[in-house]
C-alpha cells in the first residue's frame, strides 16, 4: 500500500496530546502560538523548497526574513527602549520561537533567528553605549541582515588570541582589519558584521560595514545540509572601522563572542527539539497508517518502545533549553545548562531522524517520489541534523565544559 505525502507535511503534532506549557510564564505560551502560527502559514508551504535547494549567492530567503520582520518575531530577545517586547523572559521565549522555526526549516531557524537576532542582536544588547543605541533598533526592525564572524579555516573551537590570525591594528581614527574568516552565517547577505579579531595581545570585536572597501565574500559553502543557512568566507584586506564600531569594552572581544555563543547553543538545542518532534510526529503518523503483514508498522513493539523512548527525551531535551534561559533571565550561571541543552537537542535530532526514516523505509529516504509528485521531509532532517553536534562548539567540547563545572579546572583542564 502506497501511502501519499503530499499533504503530509500538515500531520498533527504529538506535542497537543503528550506534553503540555503548563509551567512556563503565560507570556511564552503566548510567543510560542503566534510563532507556531507563523511557521505553520509562512515556512510549512516553502519548507521542502528552502530544505532541499542547493546554496547559491542570491539565494538568502529576504521574503522570509522580511515575514518574520512583519510578525514581530524580531522583537521578541529584546526590551522595549529598542523596539523590542520587554518580555520578563526574553531568552525563554526566544528559545521558544527557535524550536518552532526549526520544526520546519532549520536552516532558517539557525540563520535567520540564532544568527540575526541571538548571536548578531544579543551580542549588540549585551555592549551597550552607541553601537548598540545605533543599531540594535534596526537589526528589530529587520532593516539590516547582520552576521556573525569568529570562525577561521585555522581557528572554530579554539578561538584563543594565539590561534586567531585575523588582526586588527590600531590607527588614526580607528583600525584597520586584515584576515579571513570562514562559515560565517548570512555573509553574502549581511550589511555588518560582528568581526572576532586579535589586537596585539588579547582580542577585540568589531562590527564592520559589509559594503567597506577591503571586504570580500567568497561564494556561499555547499553543504550537506541546512542549504537555508548561507555560510561563505569573509576577506578583510586593510579594512577601515572607526573607534565606534567597536563593540563592548576593547580587548575583550573573546568574552564579548562567548557570552553570545553561549545562548546560541542553547539555541542549537532549541532547534534540534523542534527537528526531533518534526520527525517523530511525520514517523508516528505515517507508521500508523501504512500496514504490513496485515497491521500498521505501529503495532509491532519494537516501533512502540523506541518512539516512546524518543518521546521521553524530546521531552526532556525540551525542558533542559527552557531551564537554561529562563536561568539566563534571572541572572543565573546557564555554562553548564547551555552545553546540555546543545548536546542532548542537536544528538536526539540526528537520533529521531534515523530511527524515523529506518520506520518508514524508502519514503523515509526519499526527498521526493518523481512519478507521484509527493514530497516527504524526513531526508533532509536528517541531513541538517548533523551540523548541530558540530557548529557553535562541537558536542565533545560541550561535555568537557559540562565535565570542568562538575570536577573544576584543577582537574579537567
Amino acid at each position: 500500500m502506497t501511502v501519499a505525502m503530499k499533504n503530509q507535511w500538515a500531520v498533527g503534532r504529538l506535542t497537543d496530546k503528550m506534553s503540555n506549557d503548563l509551567l512556563l510564564p503565560e507570556e511564552t505560551v503566548r510567543v510560542r502560538r503566534e510563532a507556531r502560527t507563523f511557521a505553520d502559514d509562512v515556512l510549512r508551504p516553502a519548507a521542502h523548497e528552502l530544505n532541499c535547494t542547493p546554496e547559491t549567492r542570491d539565494g538568502f530567503r529576504y521574503d522570509i526574513f522580511n515575514a518574520i520582520t512583519a510578525a514581530g518575531l524580531y522583537r521578541v530577545p529584546y526590551p522595549a527602549d529598542v523596539g523590542g517586547l520587554g518580555l520578563e523572559f526574553p531568552t525563554l521565549a526566544a528559545l521558544t520561537v527557535l524550536e518552532e522555526l526549526g520544526y520546519y526549516s532549520p536552516g532558517i531557524a539557525s540563520a535567520m533567528y540564532d544568527g540575526q537576532a541571538i548571536l548578531v542582536g544579543k551580542t549588540l544588547d549585551a555592549a551597550g553605549g552607541a553601537v548598540r543605541a545605533t543599531w540594535l533598533p534596526k537589526i528589530v526592525r529587520g532593516e539590516i541582515v547582520g552576521s556573525f564572524a569568529t570562525s577561521e579555516p585555522e581557528a572554530s573551537t579554539d578561538l584563543s588570541v594565539n590561534t586567531l590570525k585575523t588582526t586588527a591594528r590600531q590607527v588614526d581614527g580607528g583600525w584597520r582589519i586584515d584576515g579571513r574568516k570562514r562559515w560565517i552565517t548570512n555573509s553574502v547577505a549581511a550589511d555588518r558584521v560582528l568581526v572576532l579579531c586579535r589586537t596585539e595581545a588579547n582580542t577585540s570585536t568589531f562590527f564592520v560595514d559589509m559594503h567597506a572597501a577591503g571586504v570580500r565574500v567568497a561564494e556561499p559553502d555547499r553543504k550537506m545540509g541546512n542549504h537555508a543557512q548561507l555560510t561563505a568566507d569573509i576577506f578583510f584586506e586593510n579594512v577601515f572601522v572607526t573607534d565606534a564600531d567597536v563593540v563592548g569594552t576593547p580587548g575583550a572581544g573573546l568574552r564579548t563572542a562567548l557570552g553570545a555563543l553561549a545562548l546560541g547553543r542553547m539555541g542549537i538545542g532549541a532547534v534540534g527539539v523542534g527537528m526531533a518532534q518534526r520527525a517523530l510526529d511525520v514517523a508516528a503518523d505515517y507508521t500508523s497508517r501504512r500496514h504490513v503483514f496485515g497491521k500498521p508498522i505501529a503495532a509491532f513493539q519494537h516501533w512502540q518502545f523506541r518512539f516512546a523512548e524518543h518521546a521521553i527525551e524530546i521531552e526532556a531535551a525540551r525542558n533542559i533549553y527552557q531551564k537554561a534561559g529562563m536561568n539566563v533571565d534571572r541572572g543565573a550561571a546557564a555554562e553548564p545548562l547551555a552545553a546540555m541543552a546543545k548536546v542532548k537537542g542537536s544528538a536526539l535530532a540526528v537520533d529521531v531522524a534515523r530511527d524515523a526514516i529506518q520506520a518508514c523505509g524508502g519514503y523515509g529516504f526519499a526527498r521526493e517520489l518523481m512519478a507521484d509528485g509527493d514530497q516527504w521531509p524526513l531526508e533532509s532532517i536528517y541531513r541538517d541534523a548533523k551540523i548541530g553536534e558540530i557548529y557553535e562548539g562541537a558536542n565533545e567540547v560541550q561535555k568537557w565544559v559540562i565535565a570542568r563545572a562538575m570536577f573544576g579546572r584543577a582537574i579537567t583542564g
